[in-house]
């Protein structure tokens, strides 16, 4: 094994031969393993051949999506995350309110970057992007980049310099029963997931400042369970201000003897606007209709009154609007 950090946006490494988390820093053989585990399709009661529509528009089933995984990372590293993980799952918000952000960031991250390598070999192979990565956004690429370097931690040590890259809020749900579901927006790295008794909500690259945006919410929330309703409004509240987040976080990335130290720089930069561009109350009504769909809620109903849309929550502690 060497030392390197493994960059796959350098040349775009995304042809399945070598490993999508480590590229060939391991000798041992490469093989394709599911983005969707089976312990996962087992508790969500899916077959895998249900379907997910990729960028593209092609349809794929989950069963069909995989990406190349070294087999000594995914026994010794990634084997033992899905286990971690698959654990807590099955007992419940109690147990996976007590796993380590920084495990779920890396599992959530693991899950959203495998996603994207999907994303890439289909882009790249219809000569969508070409091979030094033109025709994609410079800003997406550095994101992506970012978020690869950072899932390295499942088998490199990375330490983070004082700040976490990450907001993530588990919260209880009132429903025990909760179908499995989730929902992902790759160009935020945005992610909300509900099962059983909890719901997971995570911006992967934000340094923590959508979780500070709702802090009031989340405060009046404390632990208490959630209705359905509630867990989607404040999902849409997230991916909203996901959307509003003006910074490209960057950061200074060493490899240091074995380990990856990462130092975030500072995300005000030299602007003076503030780190959301401004709250619409309109604009964010489009955005909870599309979550409240199972409820029928349409978006006059929503935004009668422009300067209060409706909220299961009382108050609802919503941003002022620009």
């Amino acid at each position: 094994m060497n030392s390197t950090i493994y960059q796959p946006f350098k040349n775009f490494d995304f042809k399945y031969k070598n490993c999508f988390l480590s590229g060939d820093t391991f000798n041992s053989p490469v093989e394709e393993i599911n983005i969707l585990p089976a312990w996962l399709l087992e508790v969500a009661n899916f077959s895998g051949e249900e379907q997910i529509k990729l960028l593209d528009e092609s349809v794929r089933s989950y069963n069909s999506l995989k990406v190349p995984c070294n087999t000594e990372v995914f026994t010794h590293f990634v084997q033992p995350l899905e286990e971690q993980i698959a654990d807590a799952f099955s007992k419940g918000y109690a147990a996976v309110s007590q796993l380590k952000e920084e495990d779920l960031f890396k599992w959530i991250g693991k899950f959203m970057y495998s996603l994207i390598y999907v994303e890439m070999n289909a882009a790249v192979r219809l000569q969508q992007i070409s091979s030094d990565g033109v025709n994609m956004s410079q800003g997406l690429m550095h994101k992506f980049g970012n978020l690869n370097t950072m899932i390295q931690s499942i088998y490199l040590d990375v330490v983070y310099e004082d700040f976490t890259p990450w907001s993530i809020v588990v919260v209880p749900l009132e429903q025990q029963d909760t179908a499995f579901s989730f929902r992902d927006e790759i160009n935020t790295l945005t992610f909300s997931l509900k099962l059983k008794d909890f719901g997971i909500i995570a911006c992967l690259q934000d340094n923590g400042t959508n979780k500070k945006f709702h802090q009031e919410i989340l405060d009046q929330i404390g632990k208490s369970a959630l209705s359905p309703q509630q867990f989607e409004e404040i999902c849409a509240r997230f991916y909203y201000s996901a959307y509003l987040f003006n910074r490209l976080p960057e950061y200074a990335i060493m490899p240091v003897e074995g380990s990856i130290y990462i130092d975030a720089m500072p995300l005000r930069g030299t602007l003076n606007k503030p780190l959301f561009d401004h709250w619409q109350h309109k604009t964010y009504a489009q955005v909870l209709q599309d979550f409240w769909k199972p409820w029928d809620h349409t978006l006059f109903e929503i935004i009668k009154d422009p300067t209060n849309p409706i909220s299961y929550f009382v108050p609802p502690c919503l941003p002022v609007a620009g």
